[in-house]
């Protein structure tokens, strides 16, 4: 059976400059048993209810300013599947959280960037669901707990965000090797927790874990942890490390 996983994406420019992550990913992939289709919720899909994309074939949306414009050209043209995305619906439905289908919705940076660098082909069926992050933690668990059936019908389900993610405080120049000690504690503090099954400190993590509203001032890149931990089972670390001295890399999975 798959895993379900929680990949931070970092910067969209992890699609050309893939550093530590870029072959990380690609092995895991490569480990993986190859999915029939992905279910992806992203950081970067807010929204006020529950969507679930529904397009055939869903345009690769470049939702950022400022990058090369060799970034803007990269696609990922992977096809949509309706049909999974209709039972998706109808799983979230029955258990009491309504959810809609929108065919328009293109594939943002959360879902492309990682998969460009596991599954390069783009010739997996991807489905994004998208994030209501007014809702919280409590609702992002539910639905990987709704949807970790999905699994055993060799459907890979992913939460793409960041471990950490303050991008005012983030040091362009800096090397891997430097890192914020209060980045560190706040990522030690969730891998602590979720290695601990703390199911309860996690979801309360802004009060308790250390500098929560340092590394997140915004839950949105969180929250898709969350939809991996309900998702699956086991929690291991599959890559850890941090960029640009306060922006966390880690890759997780729970099987």
């Amino acid at each position: 059976m798959l895993p379900s996983l929680f990949i931070s994406h970092g910067s969209p420019m992890l699609a050309l400059q893939p550093g530590v992550s870029g072959p990380a990913l690609a092995r895991l992939a490569r480990e993986l048993p190859r999915p029939r289709a992905i279910v992806v919720v992203s950081a970067h899909w807010e929204s006020r209810e529950l969507r679930v994309g529904s397009a055939i074939k869903p345009d690769t949306w470049h939702d950022f300013r400022g990058f090369p414009a060799e970034l803007y050209r990269v696609q990922y043209p992977a096809p949509g599947a309706p049909q999974l995305a209709s039972e998706i619906v109808n799983l979230l439905t029955q258990a009491g959280l309504p959810a809609q289908r929108d065919a328009e919705r293109p594939l943002d940076h959360g879902a492309w960037v990682p998969l460009t660098l596991m599954y390069p082909q783009a010739d997996i069926p991807v489905v994004q669901v998208s994030l209501p992050s007014q809702q919280g933690p409590a609702l992002q668990r539910q639905v990987g707990q709704t949807l970790a059936s999905l699994r055993a019908q060799g459907v890979l389900l992913i939460g793409s965000g960041s471990i950490t993610h303050n991008l005012g405080e983030l040091d362009w120049q800096a090397g891997p090797e430097q890192i914020e000690p209060w980045a560190q504690a706040f990522r030690d503090w969730i891998v602590d927790k979720l290695t601990a099954q703390d199911h309860v400190a996690l979801q309360d993590y802004r009060r308790q874990a250390p500098h929560a509203a340092r590394n997140h001032p915004t839950d949105e890149h969180l929250l898709p942890l969350f939809f991996a931990l309900g998702a699956g089972g086991q929690f291991k670390v599959e890559h850890s490390g941090f960029t640009l001295g306060a922006l966390g890399m880690d890759i997780y999975s729970f099987s």
